[in-house]
């Protein structure tokens, strides 16, 4: 039987967003890696991992995860990374990633799985789905994210405050990542657009730092970097878009 690397989404932060699924292969998998900073401090999906398995299963792996400017260093971080992987999955049946929300939606195992089917012949790689940092954010929030004819944008803003602004413009809920740098011009481009009004931000979901507030109290200077925002679709009726 081939090895088998397992992405398992585990959500935002809370412990109790992650599903029975995911809980099941995190207890079954031989090892379980989570992605860490070069600090090697403890991040939220290791947090949210050691809710469910014990701490001498849990093997961190570092990765650049914010590095955008220097490709190089990020380049050989994800090699570096995949090696390690990939030495685990020679020693080991079933490896299992765990990500913050979900794995196939901006998510470091992406890159992970791609470098390791590189390094291991015949790996078998396989996905969890996760609760999204959007659908806790609307959940805890009352936004809805999404109905009838309506599309559902979403955007990194590490891409731009302008790709933000391009997607304001149009119709439908617009979600926008990682904002947290760019808090002031993503305010700016909310009042541009006319989307101030009912949209809502939040960071640390499910976590005792965690904030919630309407896009109008933006704050000044930077926000956690994985601040997550949510500008509803305009709608006056009920079911006036089916």
């Amino acid at each position: 039987m081939s090895s088998r690397l397992i992405g398992v989404g585990v959500g935002p932060g809370d412990p109790e967003l992650v599903t029975v699924k995911g809980v099941n292969v995190l207890r079954m998998a031989d090892v379980v890696v989570v992605p860490v900073m070069d600090t090697l401090e403890r991040g939220r999906a290791e947090a949210t991992v050691l809710h469910y398995v014990p701490e001498e299963k849990v093997v961190r792996v570092v990765f650049a995860l914010n590095e955008r400017s220097d490709r190089a260093r990020r380049e050989a971080a994800w090699d570096a990374a995949g090696a390690k992987v990939a030495e685990l999955l020679h020693a080991h049946d079933v490896v299992a990633f765990a990500t913050i929300g979900d794995p196939n939606v901006y998510s470091t195992f992406t890159y992970l799985a791609q470098t390791v089917a590189e390094l291991v012949d015949g790996v078998a790689v396989e996905s969890v789905p996760g609760i999204t940092a959007m659908q806790d954010l609307a959940a805890r929030s009352g936004a809805v994210l999404a109905e009838g004819t309506e599309p559902l944008t979403l955007v990194p803003v590490t891409a731009g405050a302008a790709v933000l602004k391009e997607a304001l413009e149009g119709p439908g809920t617009v979600v926008a990542y990682k904002f947290g740098r760019l808090a002031e011009e993503v305010a700016t481009a909310l009042r541009e657009t006319g989307r101030t009004e009912g949209a809502v931000w939040g960071s640390a979901l499910g976590l005792d730092e965690e904030a919630i507030r309407p896009a109008s109290e933006l704050l000044d200077g930077p926000l956690p970097y994985l601040s997550t925002l949510i500008a509803p679709a305009s709608r006056d009726s009920r079911g006036g878009k089916l």
